[in-house]
């Protein structure tokens, strides 16, 4: 009997997009996979785009400096969280594997409520508040770090594992030719990449485009400048870019060929999440990183810490965008043996069969709830 799975994740890329890399390998081994998300959120295209069929829930978080959003916020994932439950006993489903982000908790709450397994997993060095607060409920417990583990309060005897974090086939497969062909740009151009994450990044937008002329007399550079939707006409109005600049400097609010995007360049400017960074050293590119200051835990600067342990990435403070990016990036953009020494250590530390793991342990719970269900009969 084919397992039926419901995976759930929403809010940013970097929670979607490892779903969807479990979703896919889910489906090659058999399974049926349905995605729960926010009607609201980037996952209610993403996800039927990849072919999933899709069912909304709403979620919200709350503003600490507003208490009455708590309240707010908690009747929404109550009320989501009733209906998920119905559905998920009328889809009869045997899993949920969730990826974080607020629409998890109504979701993982059903699945709770339902007596349905769920695992959770975290792709962060500091764990998200969905998944902090669904640990106890699941049945197993997937990590990208190990240094996660301590973080994390489970009920005993459930597995926690550090899988390594997810990563699309599209990027993992993607070759610099491929990618190269996909922009129109020449082999021998140098190609740097900026951007901030599925909803841009303010601070790295307005430096980049600060340096247009000091990069743009490089030559044989090239720039692919992905914004995010709400800064893309600040950013097109700061840059100015004229007709002929344009041919070298490509401005886009959002790109669904980040594997071939990748595979293009020669370095990367751009935030430290951690599903940014899987698909960065999936593919070795060499990285500048602008870790998001404001993340929890500041997880995005301990995220960023292995790469520039292990010299695959520089790093500078979100606070230091100003006086000390541009030192870096001109060094390395003019540098391509430091380059090719950061691909090299940015390759050792993929972990290509991440999603693989995360799906062996969602149908290990799911037969193991099939087995307690037909045994509870």
């Amino acid at each position: 009997m084919t397992m039926k799975v419901v995976v759930s994740g929403g809010g940013t890329a970097g929670h979607i997009n490892p779903a969807l890399a479990v979703a896919a390998e889910l489906a090659e081994q058999g399974a049926e996979v349905l995605y729960a998300g926010n009607p609201s959120g980037i996952e209610a295209r993403l996800a039927p785009q990849a072919g999933l069929p899709f069912t909304p829930f709403e979620a919200a978080g709350f503003n600490r400096r507003h208490p009455l959003t708590l309240l707010t916020s908690s009747a929404k994932i109550f009320g989501s969280a009733k209906r998920a439950k119905r559905w998920l006993l009328a889809e009869k489903v045997d899993v949920v594997v969730g990826f974080g982000g607020y629409v998890e908790l109504p979701v993982g709450y059903a699945a709770s409520w339902a007596h349905i397994p769920l695992v959770i997993h975290e792709q962060n060095s500091v764990p998200g508040v969905a998944n902090k607060a669904l640990a106890k409920k699941a049945s197993a417990v997937a990590l990208t770090y190990g240094q996660t583990e301590p973080l994390f309060s489970t009920k005993a005897g459930v597995p926690v594992e550090v899988t390594g974090n997810p990563v699309r086939k599209s990027v993992l497969t993607a070759t610099r030719a491929e990618g190269r062909a996909y922009l129109g740009v020449p082999e021998d151009a140098t190609l740097l990449l900026v951007f901030g994450g599925s909803l841009g990044a303010r601070h790295i937008n307005t430096e980049l485009a600060a340096l247009k002329n000091r990069l743009l007399s490089i030559p044989g550079l090239q720039v692919v400048h992905i914004t995010g939707p709400k800064e893309f006409d600040s950013v097109c109005e700061q840059l100015a870019l004229t007709d002929e600049e344009g041919t070298r400097w490509r401005t886009i609010s959002y790109c669904d060929h980040m594997g071939e995007v990748l595979a293009a360049c020669d370095l990367v400017v751009s935030r430290a999440g951690a599903t940014s960074l899987a698909e960065i050293t999936a593919l070795g590119v060499p990285a500048l990183l602008v870790p998001y200051p404001f993340a929890t835990g500041d997880h995005q600067t301990k995220n960023a810490a292995s790469l520039v342990e292990a010299g695959a990435a520089v790093m500078v403070p979100d606070d230091k965008v100003e006086t000390d990016l541009a030192a870096p990036l001109l060094q390395l953009l003019r540098d391509p043996q430091r380059r090719t020494s950061m691909h090299n250590a940015a390759l050792s530390l993929r972990g290509g069969d991440a999603a693989a793991r995360v799906a062996q342990l969602a149908l290990a719970a799911a037969e193991q709830g099939r087995a307690r269900k037909a045994g509870a009969r």
